[in-house]
């Protein structure tokens, strides 16, 4: 038979407390620690917010760094070929990104002086579309009814319409100066207006579908039951659940704003030359045939725009599982 175990018994009840007195209190997580703390795993998610953050400090800081985007460098283009000096397209200490054909200005400085005009704009239009499409798409889902009806029928109206052609012909009978605003000013503004009110119905929709399965949930019901008017309800109930899939899906579409300002630019509908925007750079690469000269006039800011673009959408859909538990 084996020998029984020599345990005393201070030692058998001296173990437990002394590991419960180091343990310490047990401390809870809100839900935005939780959130944090799934993003932080997430390292592409991370990395794209890293750039992000990046770019508006480039664009808030960057032309105050900068030479003048508008300067001319003559002497750094051959006068018989158009193209910049050297074999490296004007690439120097000075000009680290080179210089453009035929005139000769820093591609940095443009660059640079473009993040600042192409994300306030995106910035801006989607501050608008989330606005409009927040308060629709609560007072549609909470409501119901005809006023749901004619809000749904709105936001189809809208979606169907031709965005494009649509901003093309509005900036084009906009004369030189209205609202009292002038110059490009006035083309900020216009396009703020076109990208932003026109693209309400995408936050609409989700918003909407949100708050149709929230206003059935027991809090929303027992703030009714307590005498909560519809205003208490929408502002106090109901939004501060809807915080959520309102930043994931703002991070979204400011790269979708960020393209259509791109296109309009593009397109010659954009900011009043010389004034530089990523789109505007590549139209007159194009349209000025500067490519065949020098294709990195071309390449620099299609790579802006792209890794601008990519950064939010790889943030955005980092932060939409972090703070979607279900998602995981």
């Amino acid at each position: 038979m084996a020998a029984p175990l020599d345990v005393s018994p201070v030692e058998s009840g001296a173990a437990p407390d002394a590991a419960l007195a180091g343990a310490g209190p047990i401390e809870g997580r809100s839900l935005g620690q939780i959130a944090w703390g799934r993003l932080r795993r997430d390292k592409v998610a991370m990395t794209g917010g890293a750039i992000v953050v990046f770019l508006i400090l480039l664009a808030i800081t960057g032309p105050h760094l900068t030479p003048s985007p508008n300067a001319f460098h003559q002497d750094l283009i051959d006068p018989t070929l158009s193209r910049p000096t050297g074999p490296f397209g004007g690439i120097s200490a000075a000009h680290p990104l080179g210089v453009e054909p035929v005139n000769g200005r820093d591609v940095l400085s443009r660059i640079v002086n473009g993040a600042q005009y192409s994300l306030m704009i995106a910035f801006l239009a989607t501050f608008l579309a989330v606005g409009i499409g927040v308060v629709f798409g609560v007072v549609a889902g909470y409501f119901g009814g005809w006023l749901d009806a004619v809000i749904a029928r709105a936001m189809d109206v809208f979606l169907a319409f031709p965005l494009l052609v649509f901003a093309l012909a509005l900036v084009g009978v906009i004369p030189q100066h209205a609202f009292g605003l002038s110059g490009n000013a006035l083309r900020i503004a216009l396009l703020i207006f076109v990208i932003g009110f026109f693209n309400w119905p995408y936050m609409g929709r989700i918003i909407r579908g949100q708050t149709l399965s929230l206003r059935e949930r027991e809090f929303v019901d027992a703030a009714r039951s307590l005498g909560a008017r519809p205003g208490y309800v929408l502002f106090r109930e109901l939004l501060p659940n809807l915080v959520a899939p309102i930043i994931v899906y703002s991070t979204l579409l400011v790269p979708t704003n960020i393209l259509f300002e791109a296109a309009l630019s593009y397109l010659g509908v954009g900011l009043y030359p010389p004034t530089p925007t990523w789109g505007g750079m590549l139209s007159d690469a194009v349209t000025n045939q500067y490519f065949q000269i020098d294709p990195a006039f071309m390449l620099v800011p299609g790579l802006a725009i792209f890794i601008t673009v990519m950064s939010f959408n790889l943030f955005g859909d980092g932060l939409r599982d972090a703070l979607d538990p279900r998602a995981r």
